[in-house]
């Protein structure tokens, strides 16, 4: 059967829900309808989910095409953490939020400092997070978490959810940030604050809502940050501002959001290769600073989306969402330190990168309500597209003698080899992603049984171009389908099991600048997830578990030719438990635990075949409590445990990472001066000042080790008036 345009089948599906039920446009008596205004950052009426207790973690989030989902309906496991938790948190970005997360550990992409989230053993790269739904729309390497009003976490495959992903994740799974609304109240707020390294921190955040019964909202935040980290020499500055508007109609809504953001990081620590036959070395002191002072990244953006919903009839809801990005980055970085002795010697060299990303997405959607005697349906029907062209320029010099632990300051290296004009780059990638999908959730026995099935056809298009020359040397054009069957019975009310299949597609890897095939680009491919689980919702309190397993291609960097390839099989088969609330008043909890099983498999040769996957410990485990003391009004204090196993640096697993603890203590207060609200916080991360090594690798097949920060102190003030 040949297979329609998305645009005609969207056009089917609305004329289809309209005319063959009728009855779905009628409402009792057909009088004037009053809009109820509520916060909703995807533009739909029901607005954001409900808490549970203590207001750290909300009952559903956003599930791709499905839209805004109870989690007790949603046949899939994930954690959504609210504003109140990030700014209780006192987080700086997205990575900082998901260290409270059991599931997630944090990593750096290859050679730079992009925040990279490990999930299920899968790197989520920064470049593939969701803005409102909309991929790769936020800024690639580091994303200020006072843009945010949710932080979504789902786990597991993602494609037909939301489509393939344009820098290859969607694997172990997916994270959705939702931009921040207007509030029915006026907002008028401002926070300062000081941190370890004298860094200074001023953010506002006003709101407003306006015209009659306040249909029109805006919400301004702007966020500096200034000033040095725990590390030695280190700093940071941070600019980002942002505008997010939205209007509540009759009959429809829409969005709009504009941002900039200024991101630069001075004399940064770089990643470590330990070389073949050495033994992964003792961490050294968590403050020390290997690097480079000539070492700078510089990434500058703007972005924004607009959003629409359109109440159809009275089950039948259309949308469209568009979104676009320009990135402009700029790094001079002190490449990865190569170890060449068990004593810290190595060597670095100079690697200087120009990047322009400009982005263009957008999705068209409708969903239809209705029922075939006893079952009902809940259908949804979409397209989307996606545009990257990524220009891109590099430089390096010759590797200079460096050392891990008494490093030398050289002097700025001499440039030797370039890849295209560093002032002007050329395009060397070009992404298309087009896909239409299509699912019926059906209920069955007053919907205690929900039944998912669907598929997205899924086409990737993927152009290479050699630096220097500006030649096409790679192209690819396929399409591929990747179905979904999902199955949830709700024991009672509160328990509900819950069963999927699902798969991932992802385009193909491309090889990097350490590679001899640089820009070299392989084939899409699949990756196959199977899950089971049960959730529990208390009212105050929820629980999950959740038993996966998942099996992708590999891709391997071989240390000895540096020739980049796609081999083998990853397997990751694990548990997931989380607990979220506040089953007593006043104590609220956060944690849980992962366990993993990561292995090669059908290795080239069978050489490492059984052996543990790179990157990926066997257990992590999270507990974090929050708990207002009695009989201090406003006063809480908060504790985060964070225990990680050991985990290989190499394919061989002849280097091994030691496990590692850290502990993480905040307290705040709230009080009110002259009638209006003043809550301090306090924190002190890493309060035993560890040395540790925190994550070995982030981009697949590489087992570079990344330093864990040092004991860190933070102090913010914010008011209202």
């Amino acid at each position: 059967m040949p297979r329609l345009p998305a645009l005609k089948l969207l056009t089917l599906c609305v004329l289809s829900s309209i005319y063959t039920l009728p009855a779905l446009g009628q409402t009792a008596g057909d009088g004037v309808q009053t809009v109820v205004v509520s916060a909703s950052a995807d533009a739909s009426a029901a607005g954001l989910s409900k808490t549970f207790g203590g207001g750290q973690v909300a009952k559903g989030g956003r599930v791709g095409l499905l839209g805004t989902m109870d989690l007790m309906d949603t046949p899939f496991n994930s954690t959504n953490f609210t504003q109140q938790f990030i700014q209780d948190q006192q987080a700086h970005s997205v990575a900082d939020v998901l260290q409270s997360d059991p599931g997630v550990r944090v990593a750096r992409g290859f050679g730079n400092y992009q925040e990279v989230y490990i999930i299920r053993g899968f790197p989520v790269n920064s470049d593939d997070l969701a803005y409102n739904g909309l991929n790769g729309v936020l800024p690639r390497q580091y994303i200020a978490a006072e843009l945010l009003e949710r932080v979504e976490v789902f786990r597991g495959a993602n494609t037909f959810l939301n489509g393939a992903t344009p820098g290859g994740g969607g694997i172990g799974g997916a994270i959705n940030l939702l931009p921040k609304r207007a509030p029915n109240a006026n907002l008028n707020e401002v926070s300062a604050g000081l941190q370890t390294g004298k860094q200074t921190y001023l953010a506002t955040d006003i709101a407003r809502r306006f015209g009659d019964e306040k249909r029109f909202g805006v919400r301004v935040n702007a966020v500096q940050r200034k000033g040095g980290s725990g590390v030695d020499n280190e700093d940071r500055d941070l600019q980002m501002a942002a505008v997010g508007a939205d209007y509540r109609g009759r009959g429809f809504r829409l969005s709009a959001d504009l941002g900039w953001q200024n991101s630069k990081l001075y004399n940064g620590r770089p990643a470590v290769n330990v070389g073949a036959g050495l033994a992964v070395p003792a961490a050294p002191d968590a403050s020390a600073n290997y690097g480079q002072p000539w070492d700078f990244s510089s990434e500058r953006d703007v972005f924004g989306t607009l959003r629409g919903e359109w109440d159809i009839s009275k089950d039948v809801v259309a949308w469209a969402a568009f979104g676009g990005r320009q990135g402009n980055e700029l790094n001079r970085l002190g490449s990865t330190l190569n170890l060449t002795t068990a004593a810290g010697a190595g060597q670095l060299r100079r690697f200087d990168n120009a990047r322009e990303d400009h982005i263009k997405t957008g999705e068209l959607g409708v969903r239809a309500a209705l029922h075939t005697g006893p079952v009902s349906h809940k259908l949804a029907l979409t397209t989307t597209g996606f545009d990257l062209d990524s220009r891109n320029a590099y430089a390096t010099s010759a590797y200079q003698n460096t050392s891990l632990y008494n490093p030398p300051v050289l002097v700025l290296p001499t440039l030797t080899t370039f890849g295209n004009n560093m002032a002007d780059p050329r395009t060397t990638n070009k992404v298309t992603l087009v896909s239409e999908a299509v699912v019926d959730s059906m209920g069955f026995f007053n919907d205690t049984l929900l039944a998912t099935v669907g598929v997205r056809h899924q086409n990737i298009r993927q152009q290479g171009f050699a630096y220097n020359t500006g030649k096409q040397n790679a192209y690819y054009n396929q399409g591929a389908n990747t179905p979904i069957a999902a199955i949830v019975y709700k024991i009672t009310p509160q328990v509900s099991v819950y069963a999927n299949r699902v798969e991932s597609l992802q385009q193909g890897a491309i090889a990097g600048s350490t590679a001899v095939n640089v820009g070299q680009i392989f084939d899409p491919y699949k990756s196959v997830q199977k899950e089971a689980g049960i959730k529990f919702d208390g009212g105050r309190y929820g629980t999950t578990a959740a038993l996966f397993t998942t099996s992708q291609p590999m891709s391997v960097l071989n240390p000895t030719t540096k020739v980049f390839s796609i081999e083998g099989e990853q397997r990751n088969r694990g548990l997931e438990l989380t607990a979220y609330g506040e089953p007593l008043r006043g104590l609220r909890v956060l944690g849980g635990a992962t366990f993993l099983d990561a292995t090669q498999q059908r290795t080239a040769g069978g050489v490492t075949d059984g052996k543990d996957v790179i990157g990926v410990p066997d257990t992590q485990m999270n507990v974090g409590v929050d708990w207002d003391v009695p009989g201090v009004r406003g006063f809480s204090l908060s504790a985060r445990a964070l225990h990680t196993s050991s985990q290989w640096a190499n394919a061989a697993n002849t280097q091994q990472l030691p496990s590692w603890n850290r502990l993480d203590l905040s307290t705040r207060y709230q009080f009110t001066v002259a009638d209006h609200s003043v809550v301090l916080r306090a924190h002190v991360d890493n309060v035993t000042d560890k040395n540790y090594w925190a994550s070995a690798g982030g981009s697949q097949g590489t087992g570079y080790l990344v330093s864990g920060a040092p004991r860190t102190f933070g102090l913010t003030a914010s008011t209202e008036f």
